[in-house]
C-alpha cells in the first residue's frame, strides 16, 4: 500500500478564505464587503482572497508549514462556499482562476503545496445544470443528475418547515445532492478533478464522502486523480473509523477527528467544558484510556496509511480547541507536542496557533486578526515553530515506529525509532512537577528541574546508540 510520501512530512495549515486574509486594494468595482473583524455570522462576505494568502505565505513558512489545505473556492453564493455552482471557475470574490494560479505559482515557489476541497456530493441550486431543470422541467436534458421526487420543484420554500421535493444534503433546499449513478454526473466530477490537478493543485480534500455510499464511484476517482498526478493526495472528511476507505483503492486518508478528541480529552481532561459535536462527546481521559484509543486507532490501518493521516485539533466544523479547553493555552500545548511527535501529517486550524478561541460554526470562522496585534500570542506561534522544527529535525517523529512505554496517569511515555535513532518522549499533563527517570540520552526539546519534569510541560529525549 502506497501513499504520497510529501504527505508524511508535512505540516498543513487549514485556511479558511473569506476570513483568512484580504489584499490591501480596493474592493472589485461594485461590490461592498463587511468591515475586517467583524463578528461571524452565517451570512455576509468580508473579502479575505487568494492574494492575501499569497501575502502571508511568507508567515506560514516562517512558522513551519509546509502544506495549505483550502476550504472551497469555487464560484458559490455562501461565505463558506459549500453551495457551489460553478466548480470550474474560482470565485471572483476570491481572485479567480488567476488568483489561484498565482497563489500556487508562489506556494510552489516556495516548496509548499496545496490541497483544494471537493463538495461532490451536492452543489448549490444555482448550479447551471439544476438551474436549468428549474427553467425546463421534466423536459430538461439534466432530469436525471439530481433525484427529483415530486413536480413543481420548490427550491426557495416560504418556511423551514415546507418539504424538500428533492433529494437534498441535509434535507436543505440550497443544496441538492447529485444522483451518482448518472454516468454524466460521474464524469462531470471526474473531469472537475483531472482539471484542477493538471491546474496544478497537489490534492483533494473530500467534503461528506460518506453520503457517497458508491465504493465504485471512489474508486473511478481514485483512478482519475492518480493518473493526472500519481504524487496527488486524497482525504476524506470521515468523523469515525474509515477501513472501508482506506484499503489502498480509494483514499489516501481521512481527517483524523479520532486523533482529535483524544487528544484533547486526554491532555485537557481538568479544563474540558463538555463540548459535543456530533456524534463526539469529549469527556476526560486516563491514561489507560487515551493510550487505548490511540492504539485501536492505529490498529484500523496500514502504517502507510497512520503515517499519511491528517491530525487536526480543530477545524471549521468544530469549536476552537483553546474554547473547548477553557482557554488553557498550556494543554493546547501539550496537545501540540503530542501531535508533532505523532505518526500523521499535522493540520494547524487558521489562527489557532495565536490562540484564537470560539464556539461553533459561525463563530469559529471569525476573521484572522491581523489588524489587531493585541490579539495575536505570538508566544504560542512561537512555541508551535519549535515543535514543527522538531518535527523536521528529527524525521523519525513522522514515519519511525511507535509504542506506548510504561506510564501513570500524570505523565505519558512513548517512543520513535528507526534504523538512525530512537527519540522518547515524556508529557506531564498534571498541575505539579513530576520525577522523571530517563535513559543514557540527550534532551532535544523541553527540560527537566533536578529530575523532575515540571508541570504542563514535556520532554523529547534522543536516546545515544550503545
Amino acid at each position: 500500500m502506497a501513499t504520497p510520501d510529501w504527505v508524511k512530512q508535512a505540516v498543513f495549515y487549514q485556511i479558511y478564505p473569506d476570513r483568512f486574509a484580504r489584499r490591501e486594494a480596493p474592493a472589485p468595482l461594485g461590490v461592498k464587503f463587511k468591515p475586517w473583524g467583524t463578528p461571524a455570522e452565517q451570512q455576509g462576505f468580508q473579502g479575505g482572497d487568494l492574494y492575501g494568502v499569497i501575502d502571508k505565505l511568507d508567515y506560514l513558512q516562517q512558522l513551519g508549514i509546509t502544506a495549505i489545505y483550502l476550504c472551497p473556492i469555487f464560484r458559490s453564493a455562501s461565505n463558506h462556499r459549500y453551495h457551489t455552482f460553478d466548480f470550474m471557475q474560482v470565485d471572483p470574490l476570491l481572485g479567480g482562476n488567476q488568483g489561484l494560479r498565482e497563489l500556487l505559482d508562489e506556494a510552489h515557489r516556495r516548496d509548499m503545496k496545496v490541497v483544494l476541497d471537493g463538495v461532490f456530493n451536492h452543489a448549490s441550486r444555482g448550479f447551471w445544470p439544476f438551474h436549468h431543470i428549474l427553467e425546463c422541467g421534466g423536459d430538461s436534458p439534466y432530469i436525471d443528475w439530481f433525484k427529483i421526487q415530486d413536480w413543481p420543484l420548490n427550491p426557495y420554500p416560504s418556511n423551514a418547515d415546507e418539504p424538500t421535493n428533492y433529494a437534498a444534503w441535509w434535507d436543505l433546499p440550497a443544496l441538492p445532492q447529485f444522483n451518482h449513478s448518472n454516468p454524466g454526473v460521474r464524469q462531470y466530477i471526474y473531469d472537475v478533478a483531472k482539471f484542477w490537478l493538471e491546474f496544478g493543485i497537489d490534492g483533494w480534500r473530500l467534503d461528506v464522502p460518506y453520503e457517497i455510499d458508491d465504493d465504485e464511484f471512489w474508486r473511478g476517482f481514485r483512478d482519475v486523480v492518480k493518473t493526472a498526478n500519481p504524487d496527488a493526495y486524497i482525504c476524506g472528511e470521515v468523523w469515525e473509523k474509515a477501513q472501508r476507505w482506506l484499503q489502498g483503492d480509494m483514499f489516501d486518508a481521512t481527517m483524523n477527528y479520532t486523533f482529535c478528541w483524544a487528544s484533547l480529552s486526554y491532555f485537557g481532561a481538568h479544563t474540558l467544558n463538555g463540548y459535543q459535536r456530533n456524534h463526539l462527546t469529549l469527556e476526560p481521559l486516563d491514561s489507560k484510556g487515551f493510550q487505548q484509543v490511540i492504539n485501536q486507532m492505529h490498529g484500523w490501518y496500514d502504517w502507510q496509511i497512520n503515517f499519511a493521516q491528517l491530525n487536526l485539533l480543530g477545524s471549521h466544523d468544530m469549536a476552537r480547541p483553546l474554547w473547548i479547553l477553557s482557554e488553557d493555552k498550556a494543554a493546547l500545548k501539550l496537545c501540540w507536542l503530542f501531535m508533532m511527535t505523532m505518526p500523521g501529517a499535522p493540520c494547524i486550524y487558521y489562527g489557532d496557533e495565536i490562540g484564537m478561541s470560539s464556539a461553533d460554526d459561525p463563530y469559529c470562522r471569525e476573521a484572522y486578526p491581523w489588524h489587531a496585534p493585541e490579539q495575536q500570542d505570538n508566544n504560542m506561534a512561537a512555541q508551535l515553530t519549535t515543535l514543527i522544527q522538531l518535527r523536521k529535525q528529527y524525521p523519525t517523529l513522522a514515519t519511525g515506529d511507535f509504542c506506548f512505554q510504561q506510564s501513570d496517569d500524570n505523565v505519558l511515555r512513548y517512543q520513535r525509532s528507526s534504523q538512525h535513532q530512537t527519540l522518547q518522549v515524556a508529557i506531564n499533563r498534571s498541575n505539579t512537577a513530576q520525577p522523571l527517570q530517563i535513559d543514557d540520552a540527550n534532551i532535544v526539546y523541553g527540560e527537566l528541574n533536578d529530575g523532575y519534569l515540571p508541570a504542563q510541560s514535556g520532554v523529547v529525549l534522543l536516546l545515544n546508540k550503545g
